[in-house]
Parts: C-alpha cells; structure tokens; sequence
C-alpha cells in the first residue's frame, strides 16, 4: 500500500509518465527509502487511476502515458501522511548481521565493522555534497519532501557510522 502514496506523492510535484516514476524508485527513492520495480509500478498505477486517484493527463507518440494526481488522490495522501505511521513486520538484514556478530572470531568482527565504517562514509561523501548544495524550497515557496528525506537518510549513516566506530572500540576493549 505504501507503494501507492510514493506515487502520489511524486505526481504532488509534477505529472510523470510510468518511466519517470519507475526512475525515480531507481535513484534516491528507491535507495534510501523505498525500492519498486516496473512490474509493480504499472500495474498499481492502473489502479490508481480506477479508483480515481490519478487520471491520465496525456498519451505521448510511442504511447506513453503521463499521469496526474487527482483532488482525490491529494486528499488520499494526505490523509496518509497525517495519520501514525503503522507498526510493522521488521526485516533489516544488516541489523540481523550485527545481532549475530558473536558468532565470529574478533578477528573476522572487526572486518565487519570496519566494513560498515567505510560503507556509511562513502555513503555520507555522496550525500553530504549532494544535500548541501540542493535547495531546499521549491519554486513555488514549498518544502521538499526529497530534501528532508535526504537529511533524514544522512543523519542515518552518521549514527551508523557513530555506533560502529563505538562497537569496535568496545570490540577492542574486549581484547585487552
């Protein structure tokens, strides 16, 4: 169902073909916050637009179809977006991975963590830049929701690469 308000979400800021929408979950969206492929994206837009929440603005040459969000579909959204996020099933395989460390020699551990350490600072080199340089208000005077998940996902990777530095510290106390 998120996969829906993700869309809505992109066609709030302009109208998109599914090809548009489908790049997006392919960059930024798709790494830092939600992934979707092209056999999910089509067949959910269909029916986006049965149930009224989207209308096809335009059919290009090739038949390209750009999509519109409706009244409807920004009430939808909306009303998503105000209510409290549901709890849910949780599958976070790199947290699996740190639950489970005990099971390797200290040696292997730190391998580990250091891994971390270089993965969430070349993650940060790239969004750091990236976040600092982009405006953070729209033309139209609004905010934009891409900046602030960008800055959500930052500061992510900062208290990631915070704990595996302190894990392996700790790590290395052990071994004292």
């Amino acid at each position: 169902m998120a996969l829906r308000f993700a869309l809505l979400g992109l066609l709030c800021e302009r109208p998109a073909t599914g090809y548009d929408l489908a790049k997006a979950f392919e960059g930024e969206l798709g790494a830092y916050a939600w992934h979707a492929g092209y056999n999910r994206i089509y067949p959910e837009l269909a029916r986006m637009v049965e149930d009224g929440l989207i209308e096809q603005a335009d059919e290009g040459a090739r038949g390209s179809r750009t999509y519109a969000v409706t009244t409807s579909g920004r009430s939808a959204l909306r009303e998503w977006l105000m209510r409290p996020a549901k709890s849910r099933t949780v599958r976070n395989e790199p947290a699996l991975r740190l639950f489970l460390l005990s099971a390797l020699d200290p040696d292997d551990a730190r391998k580990v963590l250091r891994d971390i350490i270089a993965t969430n600072e070349q993650r940060i080199a790239e969004l750091d830049p990236a976040l600092s340089e982009q405006t953070p208000i729209s033309p139209d005077g609004r905010l934009l929701f891409g900046w602030l998940a960008a800055g959500y996902g930052l500061r992510q990777y900062r208290a990631s690469l915070d704990w595996a530095h302190w894990a392996l510290a700790e790590l290395d106390k052990t071994a004292e």
